[in-house]
């Protein structure tokens, strides 16, 4: 096979509001130094620069976030900044990123498709994965899938059922799976589904041949509207690309990945991917913690004591405090829903 021509497809849309009250519409999780000292989106570009260059890297955002993103990354090219008009759902906003690919590269340029908001402990494994998902999804024509090595049984993620072997290592997919109750989950661990991670690897060509084929909701702005964003994210019903086309689709693949990938997702999650103390205290900040563990604190120009808890979330920020528990971190949407409007604007 000749050398691929690679191209990269960087999710960071959206909000993160179960980061609230660090996390806004102004300045969004992507654009967040969670995990280190450097924003997530910034790590998620640099991860994958050695796969491919600036001027074949695509940023699909929303269109406010364009001028801080273009200043994060002022070695993308402004139009690989990829601004949705309005939100229309990951089906959409990578079907206009590979249009654009295959408009400067061909129906044969490879792209890998990942989220801007993830920790990866390994990524010389991690890229030694894509590279082999990029050949793979060349060689057999087909959209492919990292599924994740389950690190636990995580009711809060998707899963996958690998089917038949096509070559070592690179299974069909039997089906994918919402996200299910814990003993559901624990199941599967044992049986071995994968977790779906979201990364996807596919030639331009064949995911828009399939979204064509399985996507009613996307394929007739495909030909109507190829050139025009603000027409063809009008004329889209949102869907998400993996039920408006992968789970519809007879051509999908699935390869295991295990690099310590991780979902960031709520503040709780900061607990598994940064640096913690002695006592598995991941704080960011001036934090002091006696006969405290598992607390996951963050504050900002504002000193904290824990003594004597466990397992909690506590975020300074401007002089506000937010105390939760690890578990209740993740359903701050509730909580959101139900503030004052000038508390939850606060940025």
């Amino acid at each position: 096979m000749s050398e691929l021509d690679i191209w990269v497809a960087v999710l960071a849309g959206g909000v993160g509001s179960r980061f609230w009250p660090l996390s806004t519409p102004r300045r969004p999780k992507q654009l967040l130094p969670l995990v280190s000292d450097e924003p997530l989106l910034a790590e998620a570009v640099a991860r994958l620069r050695p796969l491919a260059p600036a001027s074949q890297t695509l940023i699909l955002t929303n269109a406010s976030l364009v001028p801080a993103i273009g200043e994060l990354l002022p070695d993308v090219p402004r139009e690989n900044l990829v601004a949705e008009p309005r939100p229309s759902g990951t089906a959409a906003a990578l079907a206009w990123a590979a249009l654009r690919i295959r408009e400067r590269a061909g129906d044969d340029a490879v792209m890998i498709s990942i989220h801007a908001d993830w920790a990866i402990a390994d990524p010389d494994r991690f890229r030694a994965t894509l590279r082999r998902a990029a050949a793979a999804a060349a060689t057999h024509e087909s959209l492919l899938t990292v599924g994740i090595v389950p690190a636990r049984p995580d009711p809060g993620l998707g899963y996958i059922q690998p089917h038949a072997e096509i070559e070592p290592g690179v299974s069909r997919v039997a089906r994918f799976v919402e996200k299910p109750d814990r003993a559901r989950a624990e199941k599967m661990c044992r049986e071995g589904y994968l977790w779906n991670s979201g990364i996807f690897v596919w030639r331009v060509g064949d995911f828009l041949a399939e979204l064509r084929a399985h996507t009613p909701e996307i394929a007739p702005a495909l030909t109507a509207y190829p050139n025009d964003a603000d027409a063809f994210f009008s004329a889209v019903k949102p869907v998400s690309v993996d039920v408006g086309v992968l789970e519809r689709s007879s051509r999908v693949l699935v390869m295991p990945g295990d690099f310590g990938w991780d979902d960031v997702g709520t503040w709780g999650s900061l607990r598994r991917v940064r640096v913690r103390d002695d006592d598995g205290n991941a704080t960011s900040g001036e934090v002091v913690a006696v006969a405290s563990s598992g607390n996951v604190v963050h504050a900002e120009d504002s000193e904290v004591v824990l003594y004597g808890v466990t397992d909690l979330v506590v975020v300074v920020r401007n002089g506000l405090v937010l105390v939760t528990t690890v578990d209740r971190s993740s359903d701050l949407k509730t909580l959101i829903d139900a503030l004052p409007g000038t508390m939850k604007e606060r940025s």
